[in-house]
């Protein structure tokens, strides 16, 4: 039987997200939402070194969130409301049957989840 292709929106954001990195994302997010920053800047605000900051910045361009450097500045494109959709999210630590109640809907969010499932139960649909 051949193994079925995984499904990820964005491949490149695999690794597992930390509650305090989605927050210090959502913080950059914010920052650069409200006026263009230049990386020292937003470093102290962040409590970052150089090398933490470049992480961040890859994470949220795997995400398909670019922040690009202008005149020595780093903006956002587009709203901050328009961006914060496609953070990576840490794990909730749900367990499988909080995962298959959360599931219960006809929305893209529920679907993803019950596909999640699906392939933990072995099976093409949930229960």
């Amino acid at each position: 039987m051949a193994k079925k292709p995984s499904r990820q929106s964005a491949p490149s954001v695999s690794k597992a997200v930390t509650a305090e990195r989605a927050a210090r994302l959502y913080r950059l997010l914010t920052l650069v939402g409200n006026k263009p920053q230049t990386r020292e800047a937003l470093r102290r605000r962040l409590k970052l070194d150089v090398r933490g900051f470049y992480r961040d910045l890859e994470m949220l361009r795997a995400a398909g969130i670019e922040l690009p450097l202008v005149g020595g500045r780093y903006a956002l494109e587009g709203s901050v409301a328009d961006v914060i959709s496609r953070l990576p999210f840490p794990d909730p630590h749900l367990n499988l049957g909080e995962a298959i109640q959360l599931a219960k809907g006809r929305t893209k969010a529920h679907s993803k989840l019950k596909r999640q499932i699906a392939d933990i139960q072995g099976s093409k649909s949930s229960r």
